[in-house]
C-alpha cells in the first residue's frame, strides 16, 4: 500500500467519527491562504492533491472548498479548480461561521418558529400580509433561480418574525436564518430540497399564509410545525442518500485502483 492509499484509509476510518472534519480542513486552508502560500488570484491544488496533503478523502476536501466559497475566500470554477479571491484577514474561524448542521437548524426552527407564527397571527398587520403575499408569489416562479427562491423565503420568514411584535423573537429568528445562510451543508441541502420538493414546500407556505390571513394562531402554529417537521424528514433522507453516495464513490475508487494494477 502506498502513502496516498494509507492516508486515504486512515481518513476513511476517522470520518464516520468526525462528521465535521471538513471544517478543520477549511480552517487549515484558510491559514495557508492567510500565510500567502496561495496568494489572491492563484489556483489552489486539485482536490486529489489536497486530499493527500490533508490526509482526508476527496469528499471532505470538496466540502471544505465549498465552505470557503460560501465565505467568499475562494471561487470554484467547474472544470478548472478553486481560485483564491481574497485574504480572509478578519474572517471568524470556520467552525464559528458554519457550526450549525442542517438537522440542528431544523430542530431549532421547529422549537422556535412555530410559536413565533402563533404570536404573529394575532399581531400581523395588513401591510405585512401584503409582503407575505408577494413573497409567496415570488416563490411560485418555477423559472426563478435558487437565489430568487432563497430571497423570497427570507422575506417570508423574517416578515413573520417581525409580525410577532417581539424584538427578542424577531432577533432569534433572524439569527437562525443567518446561521442557515452561512452553513455550506445547509445551502447544499436547501438547493436539493428546492429542486426535488418545490411544489410541496410552496403548498406549505401557502397554508401558513392562509392561517395568518385568518388570524388563526392555532392553525398558524400547526402549519409551521408541519412544514419544519417535513424539513427534518427531508434532511434525514438527504443524509442517508449522501452516505450511500459517498460509500459508492469510495468503492469505485478502490475498484479503479485494483483493476489498474494498484494495491488495495
Amino acid at each position: 500500500m502506498n502513502h496516498e492509499e494509507q492516508k486515504a484509509g486512515e481518513a476513511g476510518q476517522e470520518e464516520p467519527h468526525a462528521p465535521r472534519l471538513y471544517r478543520r480542513v477549511a480552517a487549515a486552508l484558510m491559514e495557508e491562504v492567510r500565510a500567502g502560500r496561495y496568494p489572491v488570484g492563484a489556483r489552489m491544488p486539485a482536490e486529489r492533491e489536497l486530499a493527500v496533503l490533508m490526509g482526508v478523502s476527496r469528499p471532505i476536501v470538496r466540502e471544505a472548498l465549498l465552505a470557503l466559497e460560501v465565505m467568499g475566500v475562494v471561487e470554484v470554477r467547474i472544470g478548472s479548480g478553486a481560485y483564491v479571491l481574497r485574504q480572509p484577514d478578519d474572517e471568524p474561524p470556520v467552525a464559528d461561521a458554519a457550526a450549525v448542521t442542517p438537522i440542528e437548524l431544523a430542530q431549532a426552527r421547529l422549537i422556535f418558529e412555530g410559536e413565533a407564527a402563533s404570536l404573529a397571527a394575532t399581531n400581523i398587520s395588513d401591510e405585512e400580509l401584503l409582503r407575505l403575499d408577494q413573497a409567496v408569489a415570488d416563490m411560485r416562479r418555477e423559472d426563478g433561480s435558487f437565489e430568487d427562491w432563497e430571497a423570497a423565503l427570507t422575506v417570508f420568514h423574517t416578515t413573520l418574525a417581525q409580525a410577532t411584535r417581539n424584538i427578542a423573537v424577531e432577533r432569534g429568528v433572524r439569527d437562525l436564518w443567518d446561521m442557515r445562510s452561512r452553513s455550506p451543508e445547509c445551502r447544499r441541502m436547501l438547493e436539493d430540497a428546492r429542486n426535488h420538493n418545490y411544489r410541496h414546500s410552496l403548498e406549505q407556505h401557502i397554508e401558513i399564509l392562509a392561517a395568518l390571513h385568518a388570524r388563526d394562531a392555532v392553525r398558524a402554529r400547526a402549519a409551521v410545525r408541519m412544514h419544519l417537521e417535513g424539513s427534518i424528514n427531508h434532511v434525514l433522507m438527504a443524509i442517508e442518500e449522501r452516505a450511500v453516495s459517498d460509500a459508492r464513490a469510495r468503492v469505485a475508487e478502490i475498484r479503479a485502483r485494483y483493476f489498474a494494477g494498484g494495491s488495495v
